[in-house]
């Protein structure tokens, strides 16, 4: 489904994804492992297209992700959770979540199809719809944002460091979420990056070990 080949990065002179290879299968779950700078982060924004490759290639299927313009990789049903949430905090949740199938053009019945699905994965959020994106607490907007990313993933969903700075209740909250997302949505892959490994085990299918900018294949299971 998605296969990096040879990806490099380079930022402000310093290179910070070297000559990657990896591939993401149909319905798979992928961890990438990494301290920070590691540059995690900045493998998912490649895919995302926020930042630009020095060179290799991102095949999304038979698309060439490096070709296309970041605001359609979206469209190709590409779900994306940053790491610092960017919740609008002049919308109310279910506005945040509505957001991104909107921008998509979705038609309505299909929007409130994919919206009680994402309920489905997330009930936490159903009793936060009314809320004010600007009243959630930095956990509760982990939360938001997975669920915005599943609005417009029907695909693939790239989750950044969601456990990062979560207190032990979310997340396990969140853990959970991901098991159903699983169990409800087997079709779709996911790539989840992580600082500590612990926190995600059991849940990946494949781990990926990200050091100074290299990537190596750490373990494979089958779920």
């Amino acid at each position: 489904m998605l296969l990096i080949d040879q990806l490099s990065v380079e930022l402000a002179g310093v290179q910070v994804l070297r000559r990657i290879h990896a591939h993401v299968l149909t319905g798979s779950t992928v961890a990438v492992i990494g301290r920070n700078g590691a540059g995690k982060t900045t493998l998912l924004r490649s895919i995302m297209g926020l930042v630009q490759a020095s060179g290799g290639s991102i095949l999304f299927d038979k698309t060439e992700l490096l070709e296309q313009a970041a605001h359609r990789r979206s469209s190709l049903g590409i779900g994306y959770a940053p790491e610092d949430r960017i919740i609008f905090p002049t919308l109310s949740v279910l506005q945040n979540l509505r957001l991104p199938a909107e921008v998509l053009g979705l038609s309505a019945a299909d929007l409130d199809l994919r919206l009680q699905s994402v309920l489905e994965v997330v009930p936490q959020l159903e009793p936060m719809l009314a809320r004010s994106g600007a009243a959630l607490s930095g956990g509760q907007g982990k939360m938001v944002a997975l669920g915005r990313a599943l609005m417009a993933g029907s695909r693939l969903v790239l989750l950044d460091e969601p456990l990062q700075g979560l207190a032990p209740v979310l997340a396990e909250q969140y853990v959970q979420s991901i098991g159903r997302l699983r169990r409800l949505r087997p079709e779709l892959s996911v790539v989840i990056t992580e600082s500590n490994a612990g926190l995600l085990t059991g849940m990946p299918d494949q781990t990926w070990s990200l050091e100074r900018g290299s990537l190596s294949l750490e373990q494979h299971t089958t779920s």
